[in-house]
C-alpha cells in the first residue's frame, strides 16, 4: 500500500479550514475564548506565520498517522513487509483490496479516533489545568469533526 501523498496534503489543510470555522466568533470562537480564558490582546500578540506553518507541519504528520488508522489494507502489508509479492497477501489483496475503502467508512474511523485519543489527552490536560467542560467539548468538537473529514478524505482518495 503506498501513502497518497496529494490526499495526505489535502488532508493536512482540514484543521486549518474547519479552524477558521470552528473557531470563528461567529460559529464557537466566542465560547473558546471565554473557556480558555483567551482574549484578543493575547491573539494578536503571536507569530500567525510561524503558528500556521508549524500547524501545516504537524497536520501533515497527523494525516499520515490519520492515514493508517482508517486505511485498514495498510496492516495486511505491514504483516507480509518486505515480502509484497508473497501468494496470500496478492489474493488477500485481490479480494478485499477495496473493502472499507469509502468517504463513510474513514470519516466513521476518523471520528472514532478523536474520541478515543483526542478525548482522553485533551480531558486530561484540560482537569490539570483546570478548564471546564466548555473547554473540553468545544476542543473535542473541533478534533472529531476535523479528524473526520480527515479520515474520509484519505480512506474515500483512490
Amino acid at each position: 500500500m503506498e501513502m497518497n501523498i496529494l490526499a495526505i496534503v489535502v488532508a493536512a489543510i482540514v484543521p486549518l479550514i474547519v479552524g477558521a470555522i470552528w473557531y470563528n466568533p461567529k460559529v464557537l470562537g466566542t465560547a473558546w475564548m471565554k473557556a480558555s480564558g483567551m482574549t484578543e490582546e493575547k491573539m494578536k500578540g503571536g507569530n500567525i506565520a510561524v503558528i500556521f506553518g508549524i500547524t501545516l507541519v504537524l497536520s501533515i504528520l497527523l494525516a499520515m498517522t490519520v492515514n493508517g488508522m482508517v486505511i485498514h489494507q495498510i496492516a495486511a502489508s505491514q504483516m507480509v513487509y518486505p515480502d509484497m509479492e508473497a501468494e496470500t497477501y496478492k489474493a488477500f489483496m485481490a479480494e478485499f483490496g477495496n473493502a472499507h475503502r469509502n468517504f463513510r467508512h474513514g470519516a466513521l474511523h476518523g471520528a472514532i479516533g478523536a474520541l478515543f485519543f483526542v478525548l482522553p489527552v485533551l480531558g486530561i490536560n484540560a482537569l490539570f489545568e483546570r478548564k471546564g467542560w466548555k473547554y473540553i467539548l468545544v476542543n473535542v468538537g473541533y478534533w472529531v469533526v476535523t479528524l473526520a473529514i480527515m479520515g474520509a478524505i484519505l480512506c474515500g482518495w483512490k
